[in-house]
C-alpha cells in the first residue's frame, strides 16, 4: 500500500514531528521487527501517541493517479492489498481509495500509546500468495519494497513499482516500471497473456 498506492505514512509522520529517524522505511531495512521496533522506541523517547499519527494520516491523499489505478483494475481482476501497515493507520486513506480489501497488521494500544504490535502471521504476504496460488488463483503482484520480495517471488508474476535503487539492483528478476499506468498495462498484458 505505502510507496505504491499510498504515501509513506512513517516518513509523513517524521516530516511533521521534525524526528529524521522515523524517516526509515522497509525501504531502508529488510528485517520488520528491527524496523518496527525501533519506530517505537522512538515513538516512546518523544511521547508520541496514536492519535498524533492518526492525525497526520488524515492529511494524506493517496497518491496522484493511485485511486483511478485501483478503480480500473478492479473492473479487470479481483484486487487485495497485503500491506505491513496497520489497521489503526488504513482506514482514512482505504476510504479514499474506494474500500479496496486490505489485509493488514494491528497495533497494541494502552491509553493511546503504542505499545507494541501483532503480525497477522510471520511473512503474511508470502503466505497470502501462496494461499491465493494454493486456491488454483493466478496472482499479479507488486511492490516497492524488501518486504515485498518474498510476495512477488511466490506469486505467478510479480512486478517492482516506484521502487529504489537499492531494491531494483537486488532484485533484477522484476521488471520495474514507474508509474500506475505502467503497472496497469503490464497487468492487461500477463491477463491477455
Amino acid at each position: 500500500m505505502e510507496g505504491v498506492l499510498t504515501p509513506e505514512i512513517w516518513i509523513a509522520v517524521a516530516e511533521k514531528t521534525g524526528i529524521p529517524e522515523l524517516r526509515r522505511t522497509t525501504r531502508d531495512e529488510p528485517d520488520y521487527d528491527i524496523l518496527m521496533r525501533g519506530r517505537l522506541d522512538i515513538l516512546d523517547q518523544h511521547g508520541l501517541k496514536l492519535s498524533d499519527i492518526q492525525e497526520v494520516i488524515g492529511s494524506l491523499d493517496p497518491l496522484p493517479g493511485a485511486k483511478e489505478f485501483l478503480d480500473e483494475l478492479r473492473t479487470l481482476v479481483q484486487v487485495v492489498i497485503l500491506s505491513d501497515t496497520f489497521e489503526q493507520f488504513a482506514t482514512p486513506l482505504i476510504w479514499k481509495l474506494n474500500w479496496p480489501t486490505l489485509l493488514c497488521h494491528r497495533l497494541v494500544v494502552e491509553d493511546d500509546r503504542i505499545v507494541d504490535y501483532q503480525l497477522r502471521i510471520r511473512e503474511q504476504k508470502r503466505e497470502a500468495v501462496a494461499a491465493f496460488r494454493r486456491m488454483n488463483y493466478q496472482v499479479i503482484s507488486a511492490g516497492d519494497s524488501y518486504n515485498d520480495t518474498t510476495m512477488l517471488i511466490e506469486a505467478n508474476v510479480g512486478f517492482l513499482i516506484h521502487a529504489p535503487e537499492n531494491v531494483k539492483l537486488e532484485f533484477p528478476q522484476f521488471k520495474a516500471v514507474e508509474s500506475h499506468a505502467d503497472l496497469l498495462r503490464e497487468i492487461k498484458n500477463v491477463i491477455s497473456g
